[in-house]
């Protein structure tokens, strides 16, 4: 059909108006909607380890036509685990757990990818097989620590360095958690390379003392995570796979003497594997739950990774709407004000008030309560694009 020039200048126009966040991105094979992302989020409802039917309804209520979703973080094995009842992908029953969620991001029409991670030293015994030692790249203990809502994080062992030799098979944990995702029917994997867990942990040179081939040196330190890398991209194609980085932060005492050196060597390296995208948390997400004044910014990482780059951290919709204006980011994932609020797009796109969070209730164990019962708009208040 033929397009009139009037019609060409109204679309253009239309197109101006738009709101940044609320503008179309194509993300690889996958078409956005919008830039508005479900950031991986721990909800510690996961009985046993196993996804729960409970979680159906929790991301279908957060699934748009279009929208990218990243699951919580997914235990790549049973030595991957440092919280009660947080999901693994590492089983049969976890899998097959896992399916019906995904049915249901997917018959909304959402793309959903799943975070697989392992927590390193951030564990105890009662967490580990056999009540064995957590595992980490060095056998520093970590202080007590402060989750986002005050309470403490549950009592931590001292970790057993990884012997060299053993390492590939962590690899290998994450290469068979990759295709599991596949077969539960997810869209990709994201590798959780954040936060202080294990592979934050041989990232950084506050944490990593080691002095083989995974230590030392940059290049050494980054060594595993690449590896890692290597593997799922091997395994399921790199335009599966996405990875998120905190080069800035120092959660769980992971801290690093030049991080932004850090970061921009992290990007050029998955950006020569070609994955899916580079997920970053801003430098001013220092510790949980806080904002620091930071000269720092992401603008020399997502400068360094050629592919879609998600920038987290403390983003409010104008600052949202400002990163993907001045092309900071292409797109933005948003934690607690997306728990909060299921219906996250389409308050933005009205510039409706947002429901507040309440940190008490991020890990309690209750199926509905701060889980499924935040509420939506009413439909009075307007109609929207994203339902």
């Amino acid at each position: 059909m033929e397009v009139k020039e009037e019609d060409r200048i109204d679309a253009t126009t239309s197109n101006e108006n738009k709101i940044p966040l609320l503008t179309p991105y194509k993300m690889g094979n996958f078409l956005l909607t919008h830039r508005v992302v479900l950031a991986p989020l721990t909800r510690q409802r996961s009985y046993g380890n196993v996804p729960q039917p409970h979680a159906i309804l929790y991301y279908a209520q957060r699934t748009t036509k279009g929208g990218l979703l990243i699951s919580e973080a997914t235990g790549v094995s049973d030595t991957a685990q440092g919280y009660t009842d947080t999901p693994g992908i590492w089983t049969k029953e976890q899998v097959e757990a896992w399916k019906p969620i995904v049915d249901a991001v997917h018959a909304k029409g959402g793309i959903f990818i799943c975070q697989l991670g392992h927590v390193g030293r951030v564990s105890n015994y009662g967490f580990q097989p056999n009540g064995q030692a957590p595992i980490s790249c060095t056998d520093k203990g970590l202080t007590p620590q402060i989750r986002a809502n005050g309470d403490p994080v549950e009592d931590l062992s001292p970790p057993r360095r990884l012997k060299t030799e053993e390492i590939p098979q962590i690899v290998n944990d994450f290469r068979i958690a990759s295709r599991n995702a596949i077969e539960a029917g997810f869209d990709g994997v994201e590798i959780h390379g954040a936060h202080g867990y294990l592979l934050d942990q041989f990232l950084k040179d506050h944490v990593n003392d080691r002095t083989d081939i995974y230590g030392g040196t940059l290049e050494n330190r980054c060594r595993f995570p690449l590896e890692v890398i290597e593997a799922v991209v091997n395994e399921i194609g790199a335009d599966r796979v996405g990875m998120r980085l905190s080069p800035f932060a120092s959660y769980m005492e992971s801290g690093d003497s030049n991080p932004e050196a850090l970061g921009v060597y992290m990007a050029e390296s998955l950006g020569k594997y070609g994955i899916l995208y580079c997920h970053m948390i801003e430098p001013r997400m220092k510790l949980v739950g806080e904002k620091f004044e930071t000269p720092h910014s992401l603008l020399r990482v997502r400068k360094a990774f050629k592919g879609t780059f998600i920038a987290t951290g403390g983003y409010t919709r104008e600052d949202g709407n400002k990163a993907i204006a001045e092309n900071y980011a292409d797109l933005v994932a948003y934690g607690r004000w997306f728990l909060a609020n299921p219906d996250l797009p389409r308050r933005f796109e009205l510039n409706a008030p947002l429901n507040k969070y309440d940190r008490e209730t991020f890990y309690t164990s209750d199926p509905v309560h701060g889980y499924v019962d935040y509420p939506f708009l009413e439909s009075s208040t307007g109609t929207a694009v994203f339902n």
